[in-house]
């Protein structure tokens, strides 16, 4: 029944892809462990001055660098774990099951899946194509972007889609994987204009001013 490239269908369920990736705890950990990096590198001046400070006190070079180790090395370990429990709510996908006519629905959390629940849970479904348009005159391409409102049970949940076509392609799918149990998809369109820049005032006096003097 998918019929769109954000849904994808397996022999048990359906899954409405936001980031491809796999999840679990293990795999969070280890997602986490790259980016982690710069957490050493965004601390990096104090620990500088640290390390300054030792050697004005007549600390040995060898334990200034012990000490700078080990202070890069709990930096980097704070960053480690600051990561790994903000990205474990963060929602992979959401997958419906079973795959022709859905009665359950969960998200699919970098974490882990959450616990299934009646697709009847899920009260809303909307989907935002959002398009900046350029003004007259302007040579960038127009912008758009997708959002995703979910409501289950009671809990809002706001994402971003990828890039992935057809916004209206995307609302016919939902609705026809969720419709039978009753569930409305709803998507919406809003437009606006990119905003001109605004001239450099004093830039733009300055010159007049250079012109008028040239004239006189």
């Amino acid at each position: 029944m998918a019929t769109h490239p954000l849904l994808r269908q397996g022999p048990d369920s359906t899954h409405l892809v936001l980031r491809v990736g796999p999840a679990g705890r293990t795999w969070n950990a280890l997602a986490s462990a790259g980016p982690a990096l710069f957490t050493p590198l965004a601390l990096g001046v104090p620990t500088l001055l640290v390390a300054f400070w030792m050697v004005l006190a007549g600390a040995r070079v060898s334990t200034v660098f012990v000490v700078v180790g080990v202070i890069a090395g709990l930096e980097y370990l704070i960053g480690w774990l600051a990561l790994v429990f903000s990205r474990a709510r963060d929602i992979l996908r959401v997958e419906f099951a079973p795959a022709g006519v859905p009665a359950s629905v969960r998200l699919v959390r970098a974490a882990g899946p959450d616990d299934w629940l009646p697709v009847k849970a899920l009260s809303e479904v909307r989907l935002t194509h959002k398009v900046v348009e350029p003004y007259q005159g302007d040579y960038k391409p127009a912008v758009s972007t997708l959002g995703l409102e979910l409501v289950l049970r009671g809990v809002r949940e706001r994402l971003t889609l990828p890039d992935g076509g057809d916004p209206q392609r995307l609302a016919d799918a939902l609705k026809a994987l969720l419709g039978p149990a009753g569930v409305v998809v709803e998507l919406r369109t809003e437009r606006s204009t990119r905003d001109r820049p605004r001239p450099n005032s004093g830039w733009v006096s300055g010159g007049s001013a250079s012109a008028g003097s040239g004239g006189g």
